[in-house]
């Protein structure tokens, strides 16, 4: 056997019970036992898409790089009412009130000269539906074109004698309500009266000619041959004809209609508002309407001119202790049963006429 001094002892091959040192710095080795279980890792498949019939689509190109955006050129489509070099507007056709319809085919514009004026809607087919004019394929130039259509005097000036106050007769606000059987109606109001107009078309009847040829007509007017003696003949449209004389009966003969715009005023809602009225609102269930003053708004139904419910006051006992003034008031467009008003510090109050007949608390604020 060879000495210990003389040769190291042979490196042992079996395993030992003591882990392996290591060097300080180095982290620990987790034991194989700690670890997870390896996963095989899953293989990678290219989607290809589809679409609807079952082909193939094309494959994704890279995106365009975005162009710079250019200015908008914003530029009147059309004008009404351009006035010549050195021509002075007058007081009474400033505009004062615009309102467009639900269809967006009608314009309504009101002048503080108490008139109202109507535009249509000519580039757009009669009452074309929605759907078929998103389908029209229409070029990027093309934009609404509307004509005059007719205007009427809405207000007259008024003076009330009782506060020694004179009424002008300027248009506040115009609203449009709902068609019936192709008729426009529409609400106008200055500061103190409403009013609700029927706009329509008419057709006029003209008479040319007569059956009869009025040179041949007696000078008095009366045809010839208007005594009942001798013997007489009937005519085919049951005319008294006599020996050598006229028809007695003359029947007028249509041979042309002409259609003309008239406007007529069917309700005046007026003695309901202590101060100046700032806004009107028709509601969405087509009965009533709702008008609002500085303190005040009132509900109306349009076929009662004589009565109306107020539903908000805002006006203190005492006056001194005046805070705020209603400044607008609106229905919702949908529901029939909430409105908001505003105030002229700044807030919105909202209304359910479900909670009590006078909203003198809000819904939320």
């Amino acid at each position: 056997k060879p000495s210990p001094a003389s040769s190291p002892p042979p490196r042992s091959t079996a395993p030992s019970c003591h882990p392996p040192r290591r060097r300080r710095g180095t982290p620990a080795p987790i034991p194989p036992r700690l670890l997870p279980p390896a996963r095989p890792r899953p293989r990678v498949r290219s989607i290809q898409p589809y679409t609807m019939n079952g082909a193939a689509a094309p494959e994704p190109t890279e995106a365009p790089a975005p162009s710079p955006q250019v200015p908008l050129d914003w530029r009147f489509s059309q004008v009404f009412g351009e006035r010549g070099a050195g021509e002075d507007v007058q007081d009474v056709d400033i505009i004062s009130a615009i309102e467009f319809n639900k269809s967006g085919h009608h314009l309504a514009t009101g002048d503080r000269g108490g008139r109202v004026v109507l535009f249509e809607r000519t580039d757009a087919k009669d009452h074309v539906s929605r759907k078929d004019a998103e389908k029209a394929d229409y070029s990027i130039s093309r934009h609404p074109e509307f004509r005059y259509k007719t205007e009427f005097q809405s207000h007259e000036p008024e003076f009330d004698y009782l506060k020694s106050l004179e009424i002008e007769e300027k248009i506040n606000k115009i609203k449009w309500c709902q068609e019936t059987n192709g008729a426009s109606f529409l609400l106008s109001t200055n500061d103190k009266t409403i009013k609700f107009w029927k706009v329509q078309e008419k057709k006029v009847k003209k008479i040319c000619e007569m059956n009869m040829n009025p040179s041949n007509a007696p000078a008095n007017g009366s045809p010839a041959g208007s005594t009942m003696c001798g013997s007489s003949a009937r005519t085919p449209n049951g005319g008294i004809l006599k020996p050598g004389g006229l028809p007695l009966l003359r029947l007028p003969v249509v041979t042309s209609q002409e259609t003309s715009l008239a406007a007529n005023c069917r309700r005046v809602y007026a003695h309901a508002h202590d101060y100046h009225i700032n806004s009107i609102s028709n509601n969405s269930d087509g009965e009533t309407f709702i008008s609002a003053d500085d303190l005040r708004i009132n509900l109306w139904n349009l076929e009662i001119s004589n009565q109306s419910f107020n539903i908000v006051d805002v006006k203190p006992t005492n006056m001194e202790d005046l805070t705020e003034v209603i400044t607008s008031a609106e229905f919702h467009p949908s529901h029939c049963n909430t409105l908001a008003y505003s105030s002229s510090k700044g807030s919105i109050r909202l209304v359910d006429l479900r909670q009590s007949a006078l909203c003198d608390t809000h819904s939320k604020l």
